[in-house]
C-alpha cells in the first residue's frame, strides 16, 4: 500500500512539473520585433544596461526618461549634457570592443552609420544588437520613441511624447504665414573632399521646406553638390555649422558666394539638424527667423 502511494506521488508530482516546464516554454520575450535590417530580434527580459551608439537614440532615451539605463554612448552622443560624462565606446565606425564589452550591456542600440561586420563582432560575443535606422522624414520619429519605449519599458512616457512630436509638426506643416521661399543652402561637407548639402530625399529637406523655404538640393539625387551647381543656384541664406562657419566664409570659392560677401551666412548647432530629433524644431525656428530679416 505504502508502495502505491509512493508512485502515485511520483507521477503527480512529475505530471506537476510537466505542466509548470510547459508553462515556462510559453513565456513571452520580453521584446520582440524586426529591426530596421529585417533582422528578428528578441529580449528575454527588459534591459539593465544599455550603450547607445547613435546620438539620437542617447537624445530620445533622456527624453523619455530611460537614462539610467544608459551604460555607455558613442563619442558623439553629446546632447544633453549629461550624456557627455558617461563611459564612451569609440565612433560608430571605429567601436572599441573592448571598452563595449567591459560595460556589459543588456543591448547595444545602433543606427544605420555602424557596418555590418561590427554588428557582426558584437552578436559573436553574444550580446544583442538592435538598429533602429533614422527616418528620412521628422514625422517618423515618433515611431522612433514609441518603438525605444517598447525597449526599455518606458511605453507611457514614450507615447505621451510621440503624440506631443506628431502635434508639433502639424502645427508647424499648418503655419502658413512663414512662407518666404528663400533658397537655402545648408553645408553638409565643403572642401578638397568634396561639397556636399541634402537631397530631397533627406530630412533635412523637409526642415527647410518646413521653415517656409526652399532647399536647393531639392533638384539633387545624391548628397553630391557640383561647385557650378552651387553658383548657379547661389543661395539666399547659407547654414553651416557653428564650428565650420569661420573657415567656410574665408575659403575660396566659397567667399565668393553672394550670400557670403553680404553676410548671410548663420551658423547651426549640428545637433538640431544633422540628426533626427526633438531639436530639429530648433533649426526650423532659426530658418524661418533668419528668413524673415532678409
Amino acid at each position: 500500500m505504502k508502495k502505491a502511494r509512493f508512485l502515485l506521488f511520483i507521477i503527480a508530482a512529475t505530471l506537476l512539473s510537466g505542466c509548470h516546464f510547459h508553462k515556462q516554454d510559453q513565456v513571452k520575450n520580453f521584446f520582440e520585433w524586426t529591426d530596421s535590417y529585417g533582422r528578428s530580434i528578441s529580449l528575454k527580459s527588459e534591459p539593465q544596461r544599455i550603450v547607445s551608439i547613435s546620438p539620437a537614440i542617447t537624445e530620445i532615451l533622456y527624453l523619455i526618461g530611460a537614462e539610467e539605463k544608459l551604460a555607455g554612448v558613442s563619442d558623439y552622443c553629446n546632447y544633453p549634457e549629461a550624456a557627455t560624462k558617461l563611459p564612451k565606446i569609440g565612433g560608430m565606425q571605429n567601436i572599441n570592443m573592448e571598452a563595449l564589452v567591459a560595460l556589459q550591456p543588456d543591448v547595444v542600440l545602433i543606427s544605420s552609420m555602424v557596418s555590418k561586420k561590427d554588428v557582426e563582432t558584437i552578436e559573436k560575443m553574444n550580446i544583442p544588437v538592435i538598429s533602429i535606422i533614422e527616418e528620412n522624414n521628422i514625422e517618423g520619429m515618433s515611431d522612433v520613441i514609441t518603438t525605444l519605449g517598447k525597449i526599455c519599458h518606458r511605453e507611457e512616457a514614450a507615447n505621451k511624447e510621440a503624440n506631443a512630436w506628431k502635434e508639433c509638426v502639424e502645427q508647424v506643416k499648418n503655419d502658413k504665414t512663414s512662407t518666404s521661399n528663400k533658397r537655402v543652402y545648408y553645408v553638409v561637407g565643403f572642401g578638397d573632399t568634396g561639397d556636399f548639402t541634402a537631397p530631397k530625399s533627406s530630412h533635412i529637406h523637409q526642415i527647410i521646406e518646413l521653415a517656409g523655404c526652399k532647399n536647393i538640393g531639392e533638384k539633387l539625387t545624391g548628397w553630391n553638390v557640383s561647385r557650378e551647381y552651387l553658383f548657379q543656384e547661389d543661395p539666399d541664406i547659407i547654414l553651416v555649422r557653428a564650428e565650420d562657419k569661420e573657415t567656410f566664409c574665408s575659403q575660396s570659392p566659397y567667399n565668393k558666394l553672394t550670400a557670403v560677401k553680404e553676410g548671410r551666412v548663420y551658423p547651426i548647432n549640428s545637433g538640431w539638424i544633422d540628426i533626427v530629433s526633438p531639436r530639429n524644431l530648433k533649426a526650423i525656428e532659426l530658418i524661418r527667423k533668419k528668413a524673415a530679416e532678409q
